[in-house]
């Protein structure tokens, strides 16, 4: 399912943004950057290994199919973390239904649904922007909307 969300208006002190350079070493440097930023927040091992996952696979994917540059936005919230990557391709992302296992690529949104973090597309004045959301109690709901 999809469905069209509006951009946040505001932030508040819980969140980290930062512009990731055009470049193959990206998905690396999100990773670290938000392992960093998770172990401020005193963030478990397990959910750790989940936002990287989440990380690595939202910036690969503006890597694939964008352009322009991309920013990362990590926002915590009391049981959850939003990871939030926007560039400036218009395309929206699509979930594939039984990609084979010698395609390259078209597995990441359904690996990243199976894993639980529930998957926001917001279309913004200069591309889209893919949120990811992590319950870090281990109780997020599935799917994919924009």
């Amino acid at each position: 399912m999809i469905t069209i969300a509006t951009p946040p208006v505001h932030r508040t002190g819980t969140g980290h943004c930062v512009a990731l350079a055009r470049s193959r070493h990206a998905p690396a440097v999100a990773r670290r950057i938000t392992a960093r930023w998770l172990a401020t927040r005193g963030v478990s091992s397990g959910s750790v290994s989940d936002a990287l996952l989440v990380v690595s696979e939202l910036v690969t994917n503006t890597l694939r199919h964008s352009s322009g540059t991309c920013t990362l936005t990590l926002t915590a919230h009391a049981t959850t973390v939003c990871i939030t990557v926007a560039d400036t391709s218009t395309q929206l992302p699509r979930m594939r239904a039984g990609s084979a296992a010698n395609e390259d690529g078209g597995r990441g949104l359904a690996l990243l649904h199976d894993m639980g973090a529930r998957l926001t597309v917001t279309r913004t004045p200069w591309g889209k922007a893919v949120k990811a959301t992590l319950d870090l109690r281990g109780e997020a709901p599935h799917g994919i909307t924009e």
